[in-house]
């Protein structure tokens, strides 16, 4: 394992949600003033997924009285408390930009339900369960 990797591992978080493009999510995030700190959350939807390892960031966008407001969140910030998955969205693009000229009913997308939500998750499991086995092995050999 190289040294970028190891630094990565020391310094991120030991899990985080398995978010997707399209995802209604709730960012619960940090928020210091003056000297009280506070968590606010960041209610919208994720149209874009950047970077990976410690780099790894979503663009959240949601609308504010008419205006929309897009924020981007590294994930592994330690401002950054919890992402809570509220809606699974049926997405077929990678980037949702196209949201950016929509407003209103038309930022509605599709939700993810039922055997396809199922899938997923057995799919997302099976992902964990392969990565911890090769974490596993790497730290013994």
């Amino acid at each position: 394992m190289n040294l970028i990797e190891t630094i990565e591992r020391e310094n991120g978080k030991k899990s985080l949600p398995t978010v997707h493009v399209g995802d209604t999510v709730e960012v619960h995030y940090l928020i210091k003033e003056g000297d009280k700190e506070r968590v606010q959350l960041f209610i919208g939807t994720i149209i874009a997924i950047k970077g990976r390892g410690i780099r790894r960031s979503i663009t959240v966008r949601r609308l504010v009285q008419g205006e929309g407001v897009e924020r981007l969140f590294p994930l592994h910030n330690p401002r950054v408390k919890d992402v809570v998955i509220t809606r699974r969205g049926e997405v077929r693009r990678a980037k949702l930009y196209f949201l950016r000229d929509r407003v209103g009913k038309q930022t509605r997308l599709k939700e993810l339900l039922g055997e396809k939500v199922r899938k997923e998750r057995e799919f997302e499991k099976a992902m964990r369960a392969a990565a911890s086995e090769e974490s596993d092995s790497a730290s013994q050999g």
